[in-house]
């Protein structure tokens, strides 16, 4: 034999032995990486300014921290005990390593997202963690190799982009939950509602649209309903005894509705005036709850009548933004002596880039009377509420 073929076959039994060796190691991920997609080129991403383009930073960020076997188990052990795990939390109590360096890039990203929604610096974590779906909980084993994604700014987007341990971008279905487990990298949507209505009532109490003679020993600008409008006996309300809506636009990578409503009508001065209520419970389509939950406090209100229009929010919502687009159209309506509905007004003062995803418009009811007991079918014909009067006594 040549000394050539002599060489060639010396070579290709290094590289088979290679192989062999290399399949023999990778063995534990190798069914992981059957599952996963081709990785294809990634759609642009979003704005590095953006909630969305932070999330999608941290995504990739945390994927890659994967590689390391001990922090891989440690975020594992915590998805499949909590719906949703605190990111920051959890990089903090972090050992050396994968999980350790990742703390200052969740912190900092913490910061980001709170000053991108409009929110205080004082409202501490909001990143969290949590498995795509209940379904990827058997496959998700001490050996599986996750992917990690953000989810899209966009309800419609036909793709989501997800990262893997080496930072490759994969485009999973939209519309098919993956063989693969995923871990979807979010915001807390209730604790972010939550301050954000909060900001959204001082703002707009600044933009004036509340009754000054309402806001008597109030705190901080909130207009809490127990601290308003009461007198030596009390005051009306409207309670929402049952509700339910339709579509809440949620596709697999999203998770929970944050949902609240906006009630809209001409305060004691004339002026119109908006009062955010967050419903938390409001999680899932097609379900109807039973909140027993005041809607409406009339004390507030001119005339017998007010309207109600429902959004949910799992974007990029700057809630100071919000108020101020809000006021600058409703403060140009003026009191003519009669009830004028505000649905209108109001959906047309939010920014028409936002309704692509933040905040989704869910249902609007016009006209809701103080009088009025029963079932009303939102305008849309996307929710349904049941409601009664409820007298409120005072203290």
């Amino acid at each position: 034999m040549s000394g050539t073929k002599l060489l060639r076959t010396a070579l290709t039994g290094i590289v088979l032995s290679a192989t062999a060796l290399t399949t023999l190691q990778g063995t534990a991920l190798a069914a992981d990486a059957a599952k996963a997609p081709k990785a294809q080129p990634a759609a642009a991403a979003p704005a590095a300014s953006t909630v969305g383009g932070i999330e999608a930073e941290t995504a990739r960020a945390l994927a890659e921290s994967l590689t390391d076997a001990a922090w891989r188990n440690r975020v594992r052990n915590a998805a499949l005990a909590s719906e949703e795990v605190d990111l920051q939390a959890l990089t903090a109590a972090a050992p050396a390593g994968a999980g350790r360096e990742l703390k200052a890039e969740v912190a900092d990203a913490d910061v980001r997202i709170a000053e991108a929604k409009g929110l205080g610096s004082d409202i501490g974590s909001l990143l969290r963690v949590r498995l795509a779906d209940a379904s990827m909980r058997e496959d998700l084993t001490a050996r599986t190799a996750p992917l990690v994604a953000a989810a899209p700014a966009d309800d419609d987007a036909s793709t989501i982009t997800a990262y893997d341990s080496r930072g490759t971008a994969h485009e999973l279905d939209a519309d098919t939950v993956p063989e693969r487990p995923v871990y979807i990298v979010g915001v807390d949507g209730a604790k972010a509602v939550r301050a954000g209505l909060e900001v959204l009532n001082e703002e707009l109490d600044r933009q004036g649209l509340a009754s000054p003679a309402q806001q008597t020993g109030t705190k901080s600008g909130s207009r809490a309903l127990a601290d308003i409008g009461t007198n030596s006996t009390g005051f009306w309300t409207t309670k929402i005894t049952s509700v339910s809506v339709g579509d809440l636009k949620e596709p697999w990578f999203k998770g929970d509705a944050e949902v609240f409503t906006l009630v809209t009508g001409f305060g004691k001065d004339g002026v119109p005036r908006v009062d955010p209520v967050q419903m938390p419970y409001l999680d899932s389509e097609n379900t109807t709850y039973y909140p027993n939950q005041v809607l409406v406090n009339w004390s507030n209100y001119k005339y017998n009548l007010a309207d109600a229009v429902m959004m949910e929010d799992d974007g990029d919502t700057n809630y100071q933004s919000l108020a101020k687009a809000i006021a600058a159209v409703l403060l140009t309506i003026t009191d003519q002596g009669m009830y004028i509905p505000l649905v209108d007004a109001l959906l047309d003062a939010v920014p028409t880039s936002w309704w692509t995803d933040d905040p989704d418009y869910v249902d609007s009811w016009y006209t809701l009377a103080k009088e009025y007991t029963g079932r009303r079918n939102g305008a849309a014909a996307n929710g349904w509420m049941n409601v009664q009067p409820y007298w409120v006594s005072a203290l």
